[in-house]
């Protein structure tokens, strides 16, 4: 597919914007990361040799440790099978036999974000420490934060995305029908969006969480219905411009319908708007879970949320590696997309960077 030549030229000038472009890379990176956190970072090994025969439990699922010669039936602990296989070799070499070829590959960081370790000696929070592989320690119930961390920025970046689609959709269709239709249908959504608008979300969501328990998809419900507005807005305006256009009225001579007017020839004309503002509304997301998860109306425990580390990390500030870990990792996600937002920005304006031309 041949890219049209302004196309082609935005695509250059984002390119010349340095921060934004390497930080597109950068996010890009730890996305495709997070979508194989389960080998990157969990509990369960990768792959096991054990008596001639493989397994793969990080996606096998549940296998009992006696299935691996220990003593008990339930889940194995695959950082307790390495050092039992070390044992076996250890032995092995002692005595002066042949070492069975057991062997096993854990991820680099041995913990899933729902694991607490608890230790004879000591209570948690651990600091971060190598020899325990707890890189930067744990939370109060002994949870990797690592591994948290990494699982709560696939769980708000999901979310970010989706609330982005739906706000979107919503959001467009809705502007580009007043700002198309106009006269009494764009009165009467002025008005219902005005109204709708001064309800305080904050106050729904407190209502909702003192009923049920908020999910994931809950929350996404409960945000679109009050976030779609802001795009409304920028459609509207765009749609009423477009439309005095000659070719629009050039389509309307052609027998083109009204839909086929807006979704084929308006609405490809304001893709400079819909693509400016998703960085920004990805970040919008992000930060609104991460709120929510902070004050207790978010996604029930335990689920990894880097929102549920900061009011752990302020509620202990005397162990400093926790809010210092997801303070640091919003700033630097958050940064980056903005990065990545201005750089749009300036790709699509065409008063800059005017030597492409």
């Amino acid at each position: 597919m041949r890219l049209r030549p302004q196309t082609v030229k935005q695509w250059r000038r984002f390119r010349s914007i340095r921060r934004g472009y390497w930080s597109l890379l950068v996010i890009g990176a730890l996305l495709a990361l997070t979508l194989v956190a389960e080998l990157l970072v969990n509990s369960r090994a990768i792959v096991v040799s054990y008596e001639g025969s493989y397994y793969f439990p990080t996606y096998a699922g549940f296998m009992p440790g006696r299935q691996f010669g220990l003593d008990y039936d339930y889940e194995t602990n695959y950082r307790e099978l390495a050092a039992h296989f070390a044992e076996q070799r250890e032995a092995a070499d002692a005595s002066g036999t042949q070492a069975p070829g057991n062997w096993l590959i854990l991820p680099p960081v041995p913990y899933n974000p729902f694991e607490t370790d608890f230790r004879d000696d000591a209570f948690p929070p651990y600091p971060p420490s190598l020899s325990t592989q707890h890189y930067l320690g744990t939370d109060v119930a002994g949870r990797d934060i690592l591994a948290r961390l990494v699982y709560g920025f696939r769980l708000a970046m999901a979310f970010a995305v989706i609330l982005l689609l739906c706000n979107y959709i919503v959001g467009i269709a809705v502007g580009c029908a007043m700002g198309f239709w106009g006269g009494a249908f764009d009165l009467v959504f002025q008005r219902l969006i005005e109204i709708w608008s001064n309800v305080p979300f904050l106050y729904v969501i407190m209502i909702v969480a003192s009923v049920i328990v908020p999910n994931f998809w809950t929350l996404i419900g409960i945000m679109v219905v009050f976030g779609w507005m802001a795009m409304t807005w920028y459609m509207r305006t765009s749609t009423y411009k477009e439309k005095a256009r000659e070719y629009v009225d050039a389509a309307r001579a052609l027998g083109a319908s009204s839909p086929r007017i807006v979704f084929r020839h308006i609405l490809p004309n304001t893709i400079s708007i819909i693509v400016t503002f998703i960085p920004f509304s990805v970040a919008t997301g992000v930060t609104a879970l991460t709120a929510l998860d902070y004050l207790g109306f978010g996604l029930p425990p335990p689920t990894p949320s880097w929102g549920e580390l900061l009011a752990q990390g302020t509620a202990n500030l005397q162990s400093p590696w926790i809010v210092t870990s997801v303070v640091v990792a919003m700033t630097l996600v958050l940064l980056m997309v903005a990065y990545v937002g201005e750089a749009i920005r300036e790709a699509f304006d065409p008063k800059q960077f005017t030597f492409y031309e």
